[in-house]
């Protein structure tokens, strides 16, 4: 039985509260560093003040400044307002450095201008319990006060943040019952290109020794593509692009400049290239100091063959957004034209993608081409980076299709998300699983999931060999899982000789 003693942790800046629930002790918005408001706006994350007596964390801090979107907003969340943006929640089955039980550490994606740790998709009392060890989530700042490149202000701040809570988890986490010594690293989609640039930032060497990518996004900005396009967010807000200038506007109205330019990037395809159909103006950053280079570059370099790495995409990825586009079957083959053109490899790729998919309609390679670019290639090609760096990567498909609207989506983007932590009717869940309740297929695939995970936190093995570019094998999560060579062979060839390099301005 849980004690009342077990309730109180203390921290290196003073005490805490947490509650149990379920077998569980939670604590929620310990804040890890001091809010980034006033003279630190715009700024690296600082070292959190200390406080007196006994700090109640029960509940999530405050989410951070960011256009509206799928992820819900206070009014849903349980998330007071405020300033206190930087905080981290904990789930643990036992306080006390005596436990040191591994410690998974989630980074949140939202295409690096969204996100929670509070939303009810990333409740991780499911994995702690499944996994016996602790979860911690955290907040880092997106949008304009996490990524873009002011003058006046490191970049990436967001990366930044994370670093400082990941110090804080091994400067705290034993008292939680975690092992400082045992940290694991996972997120998806943008929390996936975190990872990733984690993997990249000397400022976080040292701080975990596994890693789990789920979905990498292949966008990363060089610096003077950064610099471009934060001159047109400023003009969106009617300011000057530089940290002083932007300060004078309170954070929570900023986003909307983001979110205006977020809509009219298409106008900027001259400047912005591959970037500009995005509609997200926020990507890590190539600026040589924070990020000195590309993931991949760094990976291939050697710079992480100390870690550990479990990497993968989920089959359909980019069919999400052609749905929420409401355009599912609609598109026209200039349509495919056009995104062949744009993102297939190489001077030739136009004809190649369609002479390695001839009986696909222009909405499958319209789907298929940004899916290999956006996320699946440069999840794969992560891996295969990890091993040409003398690392070991472990690599996953997920191909198990979403139920809801009859299964039209396919193994897509997010899937993930509600398999892992068991939240099937909370944030995307609630749309992949619309209608269908909770098929014994999913239950499955979560136990899959969680064993997985949990087990390659511990140990280093998810359960199937590690990835070698002989064999290529891979564990394929379906209905009936499989570990089997790469199952995307045919476009693993199409983009084998394609670096996936800081995105630059054009003009």
């Amino acid at each position: 039985m849980t004690s009342a003693e077990d309730l109180e942790v203390r921290t290196a800046a003073g005490a805490v509260r947490g509650r149990a629930e379920d077998g569980l002790v939670v604590f929620r918005g310990i804040p890890f560093a001091e809010p980034p408001v006033g003279e630190a706006r715009f700024q690296a994350p600082r070292p959190v003040r200390s406080w007196e007596g006994t700090r109640e964390a029960y509940d999530f801090g405050p989410p951070p400044p960011q256009e509206a979107g799928f992820q819900g907003r206070t009014g849903e969340l349980d998330a007071p307002t405020g300033d206190d943006w930087l905080t981290v929640n904990v789930w643990t089955p036992e306080t006390g450095p005596a436990a040191r039980r591994p410690v998974m550490v989630w980074i949140y994606g939202g295409a690096y201008k969204l996100g929670h740790s509070g939303s009810p998709g990333y409740d991780a009392q499911h994995l702690a319990r499944a996994g016996d060890l602790v979860v911690v989530t955290l907040n880092y700042r997106v949008g304009i006060e996490g990524f873009a490149l002011l003058e006046g202000a490191p970049a990436n701040r967001g990366l930044l943040d994370q670093v400082a809570a990941l110090e804080w988890v091994r400067d705290n986490i034993a008292e939680f019952g975690g092992d400082p010594g045992q940290v694991t690293v996972f997120g998806e989609s943008a929390g996936a290109g975190s990872v990733a640039s984690l993997l990249a930032m000397p400022s976080a060497r040292g701080l975990f020794g596994r890693a789990v990518a789920q979905s990498v996004p292949g966008t990363f900005f060089s610096a003077e593509l950064a610099r471009d396009i934060a001159v047109e967010i400023a003009k969106e807000a009617g300011l000057a692009p530089t940290a002083a200038a932007l300060s004078a506007v309170d954070p929570r109205e900023l986003p909307a400049a983001g979110a205006s330019l977020g809509l009219r990037m298409r106008e900027f395809d001259d400047r912005w290239g591959q970037v500009a159909p995005t509609v997200t103006p926020f990507s890590p950053v190539v600026d040589g100091e924070v990020l000195p280079c590309t993931p991949w570059e760094a990976l291939a370099a050697g710079a992480a063959r100390d870690v550990e790495l479990l990497a993968g995409h989920n089959r359909d990825e980019y069919r999400l957004f052609l749905a929420l586009g409401e355009q599912l079957g609609k598109i026209t083959e200039e349509q495919a034209d056009w995104a062949l053109r744009t993102f297939a490899p190489g001077a030739d790729g136009e004809r190649s993608y369609r002479a390695a998919f001839p009986d696909a309609g222009p909405t499958e390679l319209y789907e298929r081409v940004q899916t290999d670019w956006l996320f699946n290639m440069p999840s794969l090609r992560l891996a295969e980076a990890q091993i040409a760096g003398g690392g070991r990567a472990h690599v996953y498909e997920l191909a198990w299709p979403a139920p809801g609207f009859g299964g039209v989506l396919g193994a897509c983007h997010g899937l993930d998300i509600p398999l892992l932590f068991g939240t099937y009717d909370a944030d995307l869940g609630q749309l992949l699983f619309a209608g269908s309740g909770v098929p014994a297929e999913a239950k499955a695939l979560t136990a899959a999931f969680q064993t997985a995970w949990t087990g390659f936190a511990r140990t280093g093995d998810p359960g199937w060999p590690a990835y070698d570019t002989e064999g290529r094998r891979t564990r394929v999560l379906d209905v009936e899982s499989e570990v089997r060579a790469y199952p995307g062979e045919v476009v693993r060839r199409l983009w084998a000789d394609h670096d996936f390099t800081a995105l630059p301005l054009l003009k």
